[in-house]
């Protein structure tokens, strides 16, 4: 293989927080050997968003300079749930349903990364056994299980932790024991399971797979990180205006995080720019953004929606028209069709005052809708509804 210090530069230094033995990772970049890198996928959602792609785009850096990408498909693990940053256990998946989200997942996946070159493998093939889960059950200890943050929580709390879960580590380290991994990739909250299949490696004779974490994304709301859960997140499929809405609606200390985790701009760019005008910067930032995962040309129209939107203060042409019963409330209508993630979020949004409705402020979530007309959501997004009986 080709040695291309720009790119290795990149993958040790660029959206990384931890790397475990790095000295022997740059060598092992550095000697033109092809490397396992592996990456495990629990396909617990459909979704994707910004918070996600970060280590996919971490991924991709290996993939380009012709690492071998295996994704280790968790449809046993999955039916168990990763606690990590859970205060409470996670519902056990179906098999139907780990096969549609996983079928969601790699579609979202593909925008970042080149899914026909990647391996793919079931980590049910090895772990749906009696004897392999008495074996991995015999190597663990709860001393180790109870280093994790939200065990000792959920404990303290009197809140169950199920066998399986605790067992979760071991079962994703044993994933790194059935293929030889290299490398493993992975978020900064994931180190106890990354650190389990080190542990399992050394265990089973081979050598220790290194490990490489990526940051955390910040959600939307510039507090805690971006999850579905806390309903601060950036969908991978959001449509190409409300991508950059939401973009242009972050706090402005996360730019410079977004750059770094999200873009592919140069960051000494990427601070020049922060620096003359944050706001032509967050722009940039949003356009960047969307062009990944919708092209270029739907980027452009997403910047042109934004500036007739606030810079002119007009409401753009060819909106899109929703459906809403006569007397039903406001919330309601914004959760039904999902333009807003749950109900209360709705009448959060509502009681902030960022929901106009023919240019006035609906003040209260269980207002109800009356008429047909043009709605506001937040900052940017513009819709109409058509009020049927």
């Amino acid at each position: 293989m080709k040695i291309n210090e720009g790119k290795i530069k990149e993958i040790l230094e660029r959206g990384v927080s931890g790397i475990i033995e790095k000295s022997h990772l740059e060598r092992a970049l550095r000697s033109g050997k092809k490397l396992r890198v592996k990456f495990g996928i629990d396909p617990t959602s459909p979704d994707l968003h910004l918070g996600h792609a970060v280590p996919f785009r971490k991924l991709k850096q290996f993939q380009e300079v012709g690492h071998e990408i295996i994704f280790i498909i968790g449809d046993f693990t999955a039916r168990i749930g990763d606690p990590s940053g859970r205060e409470s256990a996670r519902k056990p998946l179906t098999p139907k349903e780990v096969k549609s989200n996983l079928k969601k997942y790699l579609s979202l996946a593909g925008k970042i990364i080149n899914i026909k070159n990647a391996k793919m493998l079931c980590n049910s093939k090895w772990l749906a056994n009696t004897d392999t889960l008495l074996r991995l059950a015999s190597i663990g200890s709860i001393q180790y299980v109870m280093k994790r943050d939200e065990f000792r929580t959920r404990q303290v709390g009197g809140q169950e932790i199920t066998i399986l879960e605790a067992m979760y580590p071991l079962f994703q380290g044993y994933d790194s024991v059935k293929i030889g991994a290299d490398v493993e990739v992975g978020g900064a909250d994931q180190e106890l399971n990354l650190l389990a299949g080190r542990k399992l490696q050394k265990y089973f004779g081979q050598k220790e797979q290194d490990i490489l974490m990526t940051p955390l994304l910040t959600g939307t709301d510039g507090v805690r990180k971006m999850s579905k859960s806390f309903s601060n997140y950036i969908a991978l499929n959001d449509a190409p205006q409300d991508m950059f809405g939401k973009i242009m609606s972050l706090p402005d200390n996360l730019l410079e995080q977004y750059f770094l985790l999200s873009t592919d701009v140069p960051m000494e760019e990427a601070k020049k720019l922060l620096g003359r005008k944050p706001f032509e910067a967050k722009k940039v930032l949003a356009y960047e953004i969307v062009k990944l995962y919708h092209r270029e040309n739907f980027a452009n129209k997403a910047r042109e929606y934004f500036e007739k939107t606030f810079s002119k203060k007009e409401i753009p042409e060819n909106l899109r028209i929703y459906r809403a019963k006569v007397n039903e409330e406001w919330a309601d209508f914004l959760t039904r069709e999902k333009l807003i993630s749950s109900h209360s979020e709705a009448k959060r949004l509502i009681e902030g005052g960022g929901l106009d409705f023919n240019g006035k402020k609906i003040a209260r979530a269980g207002e109800q809708i009356s008429e047909s007309g043009t709605v506001k959501i937040g900052k940017y997004k513009f819709i109409k509804i058509d009020v049927r009986a």
